[in-house]
């Protein structure tokens, strides 16, 4: 790297920080700062959705995942079976419930319909999650960066946090979709930058070719997910991915959140296609951009360059890299990209992190705001109070979310790669119970708030076990606690007492929502077409060799 990439990178900062500080003109009250005043476009929302999935840590994990991981591949792709038919559930069923209510936090929906109990308990859950799961991405994307640029851990994890703490604290959810549009695109870019240099010095013959046919199978109909080599098979991926998909699209705050920002409900159903149909793509070109790239890596006499620009031996960077593969693309960069493209590349590097950074500070602020503050702290104030409460309790989560990726940072190698997969572990031990909540409070009218509470509980317990005592795929466990939680609940409705619902309780069923158009219903049977060419592309790819 030299001056020219660094001046790109410090004037990209710069750049967030500025626009930040011009949006937080227009903010009058938490309307205007957790919801942009319901102006943003649907290809604004849908964009910035995206770019959160697309973090630093794929950026660069995943290609290293595909290429050179032990137990890696192409199965990376698996994970993105259940997204499409999972966001049929949420366009069809949950965003327009929450739509036609106005809510900041999607979990006053769990007041309205049962009480406020059922609405802390979940939100208690939510921001104790998202923000320990938002610091395991700060730290992680705080390794990829560091990795990338060689820059210590620390200054890594501080520098980016603090800017886009910054910039959030002034912009709000405006800047944070804003900049995740720019951010999307210097992603994309990224990749097809990586790709096609790789493309120009080995070739795409070659680099399907030269690895073994095995990290190239993506569909595995043999395993069940049962036991620990079946994780990746297709139907833990597929049921247990839809549950997830359907839990963090439809009831995560930091997703949810964007689509609460546009004008209408076919707007935002538009901004959810766009996930339901790019997603794939996205995903297949950083897989295919490492095999390309890790075409290079996997033989010695493809070391050339790269030996002489890190100036190590082939054998050195085969070692380097055996003990961290996450190394492969960054110094691809610094071996084959010109100088001024390096700074591009890395600051797509910088913008994935902070995409999934500032989306989870401004959710978790919004439920903080709304769950707790409002209800709880100040429950009378104004709005200008509320909106200064609001960016100091943004400012809060931001620094306890680089306090604890700091922290985390601080442990060995053995206990950080646990303290990953324990976090983990927590969402998707509480994804399914979440969703579970709010599809019986959309579709069951019996169930109240002491069935559904006990119905959440039974879901988490069911998952712990599970987790404790089998070896079964953590992609189920968002399947079991579920259908747990809806066993449960449904049971102990059962033994109470028929409820009768008012008028106004009628408004928060999916029955009484208005149903989709005959259009929109010709589009969910073409996105569940979708699905089914995925896994047609997945076969078709994974059979590949010339």
């Amino acid at each position: 790297m030299n001056w020219l990439d660094w001046l790109i990178i410090v004037l990209y900062l710069i750049g967030l920080i500025a626009l930040g500080a011009y949006l937080t003109r227009k903010q009058r009250d938490i309307r205007d700062y957790y919801l942009a005043d319901k102006t943003i476009r649907w290809w604004q929302s849908g964009a910035s959705t995206m770019a959160t999935q697309l973090g630093a840590v794929s950026f660069i994990s995943a290609p290293a995942f595909v290429a050179l991981k032990q137990g890696g591949g192409l199965k990376w792709l698996c994970y993105e079976f259940g997204v499409p038919l999972a966001l049929i559930l949420v366009m069809a069923v949950i965003i327009p419930i929450f739509h036609q209510h106005n809510y900041v936090s999607i979990y006053e929906y769990l007041e309205d319909r049962f009480d406020g109990g059922t609405r802390s308990l979940i939100s208690v859950l939510f921001q104790i999650g998202r923000g320990l799961a938002t610091a395991v991405t700060v730290l992680a994307g705080g390794l990829v960066v560091s990795t990338a640029m060689g820059l210590p851990l620390t200054v890594a994890i501080v520098v980016i946090g603090l800017v886009t703490l910054i910039y959030d604290v002034l912009g709000g959810i405006e800047v944070v979709i804003l900049s995740d549009v720019v951010q999307m695109v210097l992603i994309v870019a990224g990749i097809g930058l990586c790709a096609g240099f790789a493309i120009y010095d080995v070739g795409w013959h070659y680099a399907w070719q030269v690895f073994d046919p095995g990290r190239l199978k993506i569909l595995d109909f043999q395993h069940l997910g049962l036991k620990p080599e079946g994780h990746y098979a297709f139907w833990p991926m597929l049921i247990g991915g839809f549950f997830l998909y359907a839990s963090y699209y439809g009831c995560d705050q930091s997703q949810v959140q964007r689509e609460l920002t546009v004008g209408s409900v076919d707007d935002v159903r538009k901004s959810l296609l766009v996930n339901a149909i790019g997603r794939f793509p996205l995903v297949l070109m950083y897989s295919v951009m490492g095999i390309l790239v890790g075409a290079i890596f996997v033989a010695p006499e493809t070391l050339g360059q790269v030996s002489r620009a890190m100036e190590m031996s082939p054998a050195a960077i085969q070692q380097l890299l055996a003990r961290d593969p996450d190394r492969m693309l960054p110094m691809f960069i610094l071996s084959y990209l010109p100088n001024g493209v390096i700074g591009l590349i890395f600051v797509a590097i910088m913008a994935a992190m902070m995409s999934s950074l500032d989306s989870a500070l401004n959710s978790l602020s919004a439920v903080t705001m709304r769950d707790v503050y409002q209800r709880y702290v100040n429950p009378r104030a104004g709005d200008r109070e509320y909106l200064i409460a609001s960016k100091l309790i943004t400012l809060f989560w931001g620094l306890f979310c680089i306090g604890a990726a700091l922290a985390f940072a601080s442990f060995g190698e053995s206990t950080r790669h646990t303290t990953i997969v324990l976090i983990n572990a927590v969402g998707s031990m509480l994804y399914g119970p979440i969703l579970g909540a709010f599809l019986l409070g959309m579709f069951v009218s019996r169930v109240d708030a002491r069935a559904v509470k006990l119905g959440v509980v039974a879901g988490i317990a069911t998952n712990l076990l599970l987790w404790q005592f089998t070896s079964i795929s953590w992609l189920w466990w968002n399947f079991t606690g579920f259908a747990a939680t809806a066993l449960a609940a449904l049971t102990a409705a059962a033994r109470s007492a028929p409820r009768h619902t008012t008028e106004r309780e009628d408004l928060f069923y999916f029955n009484r929502v208005i149903w989709p158009t005959r259009k929109w219903r010709i589009i969910y049977l073409l996105v569940a077409g979708y699905f089914v060419l995925i896994v047609l592309v997945s076969y078709g790819l994974q059979s590949i060799r010339g």
